[in-house]
């Protein structure tokens, strides 16, 4: 039963299992795989790759001991009025699966229209990079990301668009390489005013007014 006292979840946050296995327990399952796909957890070649997965698991899903929205309190506030686009494009983006535990590869672009106020662009990358580390489908974590943004900076509009090959359909299943899904979330003024979504695309695509060199 929740507790009534206890302070809200920060915004985006993932609610984690109270009762983590232990990190002995972890390894454990990871020889309990290697048995159950044929091979000897006690060779050598095996014998220190319970350990080599959960480090790398502690560095993949490092996203769920973390709060996006924590990341973005700091802002700016002297900005000689710019009210323009800010976009941060081509963030690489590894997240995984959470129907297969798989690879999700590929580039996150983020933008908003400040109101008063901007935060530090790495501040950007460091919310995708805390989203993405946590099991994912590609369509809650642009949500995700688009919504953390938007309630804690409550700019003008925000937009999100994910470009992203899922390696649960390239490397298994119906195994076609060379897929990519795009996604979008569009909020504020890039949901409510076409000419700002087809600057903010066109800014992706670099092919505003003929290209960058041209603005």
């Amino acid at each position: 039963m929740t507790d009534p006292a206890a302070p809200p979840a920060p915004p985006g946050r993932a609610d984690g299992p109270r009762d983590r296995p232990s990190r002995a327990e972890a390894e454990a399952a990871v020889r309990t795989l290697i048995r159950w796909a044929g091979d000897d957890p006690g060779r050598e070649g095996l014998v220190g790759t319970p350990d080599r997965v959960v480090r790398a698991y502690e560095e993949f899903f490092a996203g769920y001991d973390q709060d996006p929205a924590e990341i973005l309190q700091r802002t700016f506030e002297e900005t000689d009025g710019y009210d323009e686009m800010v976009l941060l494009r081509d963030i690489r983006l590894e997240s995984h699966c959470e129907h297969h535990m798989v690879p999700i590869l590929g580039k996150v672009h983020v933008a908003y229209l400040p109101d008063r106020r901007v935060v530090g662009i790495s501040k950007l990358a460091r919310v995708v990079e805390i989203f993405a580390r946590r099991l994912q489908i590609q369509e809650t974590l642009t949500a995700q990301i688009a919504n953390t943004l938007d309630e804690v900076l409550q700019p003008k509009g925000v937009a999100v668009v994910i470009e992203a090959a899922h390696q649960c359909m390239t490397t298994r299943g119906i195994r076609k390489p060379g897929v990519t899904m795009v996604t979008s979330r569009m909020l504020g003024a890039f949901r409510t005013n076409p000419a700002t979504r087809r600057e903010l695309m066109a800014l992706i695509h670099n092919q505003h007014a003929g290209g960058l060199a041209n603005i």
